[in-house]
């Protein structure tokens, strides 16, 4: 689908496939990828993360206090952000699993405290962030390869890879496939919940560094928030990812992401009224929720669904 689309974009655009529209396409997409990728994770262990965005929010707003000033302090900057992205995650696993609150009332509650912290550092939009880390990361490398796109390789090679082959990240998937059964064969279900939520916010967290970098400032923007967790959910599912857990992949999540925003430039190149755009996103998610159901037509017991 999204080869398709993005064939589609190209080929429509006036200048064609150059550099700088590749990298400010890939800068995009990359952005959204990352959360989408953050709410994978929770996804997979039957949850959801509805804070993924104020944390997105909250460390484009510390960064631009942060990462600023000599290369040294640029990258204690970026720790210091990371760092915080992890901490809000491991709150949410924590509530989630010793609270034992429903992760979607979790999420809510912890995503306003987020977003008034944002609010607090962030009253107006501003800032700075350091200017060649910036450039690097938002930039093109020799060839035209957009930095981004090395970004989000590297965080699915650091982040995903590892986590996906670990003994947590199959448990994971046995709680979102059967919460019960995991339990009774021994599964570190609490373990598993909170390291998801934790790499759910540090996901979230490099996002909103990356955004930080692109628009060199910080900015608390509730509507900013809320459309990056509404969309971070839709690529979820456009990507593959069964919302009732268990199933699922960061890597489907990335191109569900990628589609979504390549919609937006179509309707660009079109000249057609950004008002649509929640409409043709609305298809493209219903036509993909409806592919996922396709199997039910080929049941001839209903009761082949519980085995």
């Amino acid at each position: 689908m999204f080869v398709l689309i993005f064939a589609l974009y190209i080929a429509k655009y006036q200048t064609g496939w150059t550099v700088p529209v590749i990298t400010t396409a890939a800068n995009k997409g990359v952005l959204l990828a990352i959360v989408a990728m953050a709410q994978t994770l929770p996804v997979l262990t039957a949850g959801i993360d509805l804070s993924v965005g104020m944390v997105f929010v909250l460390a484009n707003c510390l960064a631009s206090h942060l990462v600023v000033g000599t290369p040294a302090q640029a990258t204690l900057g970026v720790l210091v952000v990371m760092a915080m992205g992890a901490l809000c995650g491991l709150i949410n696993g924590v509530i989630i699993v010793y609270g034992r609150l429903q992760p979607i009332i979790t999420t809510i509650a912890t995503g306003t405290v987020y977003f008034g912290l944002a609010l607090a550092l962030r009253p107006v939009p501003g800032g700075n962030v350091q200017e060649a880390l910036a450039e690097a990361l938002t930039g093109a490398q020799l060839g035209g390869v957009p930095s981004s796109l090395l970004l989000l390789a590297l965080v699915v090679a650091v982040i995903w890879v590892p986590y996906r082959s670990s003994v947590i990240g199959r448990s994971a998937l046995a709680i979102g496939s059967a919460e019960g059964a995991a339990y009774m064969s021994g599964v570190p279900i609490g373990r598993a919940k909170i390291t998801a939520y934790t790499l759910s916010g540090l996901l979230a967290a490099i996002g909103g560094l990356l955004l930080t970098f692109i628009t060199y400032s910080g900015e608390a923007s509730v509507s900013l928030g809320g459309t990056y967790t509404l969309n971070s959910i839709a690529a979820v599912v456009i990507g593959g990812t069964s919302l009732a857990g268990g199933a699922g992949s960061a890597i489907g999540s990335i191109f569900g992401a990628f589609v979504l925003r390549t919609i937006g430039d179509l309707l660009f190149v079109f000249d057609l009224d950004p008002l649509w755009q929640p409409l043709f996103q609305g298809v493209i998610l219903l036509f993909a929720v409806s592919l996922g159901s396709l199997q039910l037509l080929k049941l001839r017991n209903r009761l082949d669904l519980f085995k």
